[in-house]
């Protein structure tokens, strides 16, 4: 069985079906449900005309939606991009310190998306984009099983017995991660070695706690692959789109 196969979605979502507001705005590419409450309690939500005041407010295809004077589109057929983010790029839509952000080379012409997790801002690699801002979210759960990989170089020397523990899972500084696998390369460059490394759930800077909590500092991180898809060829600063087909076959409506 592929463990990157992610199981159906439980409630099959018609396109006359009501939903609440902040569901819809984030399947739309708006923003995330929590912005979504967010906008509603600053009063930047309207439908069919009306002020709205909770997020549990439901609306359809026939709701019109206004979010700052512009009109919310019915949501688009769920898309996924993938992106071959470059190191010293922020994954978010703006940066107080003016640095580039990945949505700087996303092409305007695939119109709104957000990003499936995250990369630091020195990490590279594989990064998934959506217009679906509800299967976003579902895609970051640890619940879904899909398996992160990683190339990492860093610098120090592995020891296999401290990599055996990262399998159980270990607590650092009062913040417990779960299992890792890690399996050291025959490549090295002086002092550096390579690893491959795999994990369900990402914390913020998981990898490079953990490999410095074995005596590891990570000069390069490279994420090959995010469930069943993978970087393969692309590009850095490039973006592919899934075809439907392999969308269908990978995320079962």
């Amino acid at each position: 069985m592929n463990d990157n196969l992610i199981k159906p979605l439980t409630k099959k979502q018609d396109s006359g079906d009501h939903e609440r507001i902040s569901k819809r705005l984030s399947r739309s590419g708006i923003c995330s449900r929590r912005e979504a409450e967010r906008m509603i309690e600053e009063g930047r939500v309207r439908v069919d005309g009306k002020l709205i005041t909770t997020p549990a407010t439901l609306v359809n295809n026939l709701s019109r939606i206004i979010v700052d004077d512009k009109r919310v589109p019915i949501p688009k057929i769920r898309s996924i991009w993938l992106y071959h983010k470059n190191p010293g790029e922020i994954v978010s839509r703006g940066d107080p310190q003016g640095r580039r952000t990945i949505f700087d080379n996303i092409p305007k012409s695939i119109g709104y998306t957000v990003a499936i997790g995250r990369l630091d801002y020195n990490s590279e690699g594989l990064m998934l984009l959506t217009n679906d801002g509800t299967l976003a979210r579902q895609l970051e759960l640890p619940q879904t099983g899909w398996t992160r990989r990683y190339r990492v170089r860093a610098y120090g020397h592995p020891n296999a017995k401290k990599f055996k523990k990262a399998e159980e899972g270990c607590t650092i500084n009062g913040i417990r991660y779960g299992p890792i696998h890690i399996v050291s390369d025959k490549k090295t460059q002086g002092s550096n070695c390579w690893l491959t490394v795999s994990l369900r759930e990402g914390k913020n800077r998981e990898i490079r706690r953990v490999l410095e909590y074995f005596d590891l500092t990570v000069n390069r991180l490279i994420r090959t692959s995010y469930g069943p898809f993978q970087l393969g060829n692309i590009e850095r600063g490039k973006v592919r789109q899934v075809s439907e087909k392999v969308l269908n076959e990978q995320i079962p409506q």
